[in-house]
């Protein structure tokens, strides 16, 4: 179970794991024995962009990640906004972008991240301005993206095939690969990652 929760947000009580009767039948989620609150741990819903400047696809690397891998420009949603409205946002927020067009591309489940991610192609226009989150960007013919087989790798494997291309799948680097051993590394085999969004990473 993927949670950061440990007390009750309506009474600071702890939680603990109860297994009560659902309409599933008993199911085991942390529960407050206090009030009642039960944290049902749903899945968030994250926005995901294929951004399409002057043909070429934009693919940035947060200055968190480890490896020097380029992904989507990912993002949640913020109250009282609707998706198209969010990952417009979102690709202004982060690259300085405007956006002209969306077409949705896919929804795709993140179970690792315990996330639903929903992918939107858009076209936009402007120069690129990084925000502080990202440490860098390419902007790479799709016929050069490579995809990974979870999450965003798959909207943007669903997206080229769209276009009548057949998508190229790498494998992500682990934790104890040597650094120079990491796909992604030279000009002419960009890698593409997911991660959860900026700013709210475990």
């Amino acid at each position: 179970m993927i949670t950061e929760y440990r007390f009750c947000p309506a009474c600071a009580s702890p939680l603990a794991l109860r297994s009560e009767l659902e309409d599933a039948g008993l199911t085991e989620r942390l529960r407050c024995p206090a009030c009642s609150f039960t944290h049902w741990n749903n899945p968030t819903p994250v926005l995901a962009a294929i951004v399409e400047l002057d043909g070429q696809v934009l693919l940035a690397r947060n200055a968190a990640w480890q490896h020097r891998m380029m992904g989507l420009i990912t993002g949640f949603m913020e109250a009282g906004e609707t998706p198209e409205q969010g990952i417009s946002r979102e690709i202004g927020e982060e690259t300085g972008l405007s956006v002209s067009a969306l077409t949705l591309v896919g929804v795709h489940d993140f179970q690792r991240m315990n996330q639903v991610i929903i992918t939107y192609h858009a076209v936009a226009h402007g120069q690129v301005q990084l925000s502080p989150e990202l440490a860098e960007y390419r902007l790479l013919r799709p016929e050069q993206v490579k995809c990974w087989r979870a999450g965003t790798g798959l909207a943007l494997a669903d997206w080229l095939r769209s276009r009548g291309q057949e998508p190229v799948f790498m494998d992500l680097p682990t934790a104890d690969e040597p650094r120079a051993s990491a796909p992604g590394e030279t000009s002419d085999q960009p890698g593409f990652q997911q991660s959860a969004p900026p700013g709210r990473r475990a």
